[in-house]
């Protein structure tokens, strides 16, 4: 098979779609080829920078929110997009406001046991893993993978513990990364008065 691109197949499909007129200035939308693959774009480019993706079921509605968009004061739909679910305004692609679908993070109220001015806040890496990193950041670079808990380390006495779910287990362990000592059961200051 030859690697040379045939463009006469490329001219066929071009001709099999409706030609469209431009809705900002009138002229013949075209098909181009960009990066995310084929689109239409006006054919008076760079004069005209109108395009039009091809792929109408990448966004679709999936429903009515019944809330106002903060930019155009339309409404706010669920659609589903190729990366998935977003919140995004109904009048696209006029308005191109859109929402990502996220729960808040999660407030910890755990001081900084770095710093000690702020606290520990979920945040979401751009893999998608959870992890829990100080609200003061670029500041405080502070951060821990596992749930932090309010507690003092029984080996070392450092100020947070972090939650492990392991087979056994879920166990508690120092979130000092030159100890991380796992916890007995019972808290020193818990231990020292059943005694």
């Amino acid at each position: 098979m030859s690697g040379k691109i045939d463009q006469e197949l490329f001219t066929t499909h071009e001709h099999a779609l409706t030609h469209q007129a431009c809705p900002e200035c009138g002229n013949e939308l075209t098909m181009r080829f960009g990066k995310r693959g084929p689109f239409l774009g006006c054919s008076q480019y760079p004069n005209c920078e109108f395009i039009q993706p091809l792929h109408q079921n990448d966004g679709h509605i999936v429903k009515h929110l019944g809330k106002p968009c903060p930019e155009c004061n339309d409404e706010l739909v669920l659609r589903q997009g190729r990366y998935g679910m977003f919140i995004g305004c109904l009048n696209y692609p006029t308005c191109h406001h859109i929402e990502p679908l996220e729960k808040k993070a999660e407030e910890t109220h755990i001081a900084c046991p770095s710093c000690h001015k702020g606290s520990l806040t979920e945040r979401k890496s751009r893999y998608g893993k959870m992890f829990f990193a100080c609200d003061q950041f670029p500041t405080c670079r502070f951060a821990v993978n596992h749930k932090p808990i309010m507690g003092r380390c029984q080996l070392c006495g450092y100020g947070l513990l972090i939650e492990k779910k392991l087979a056994s287990g879920i166990k508690l362990q120092c979130a000092d990364r030159k100890c991380h000592a796992y916890q007995d059961a019972v808290e020193p200051e818990h231990r020292e008065s059943a005694e």
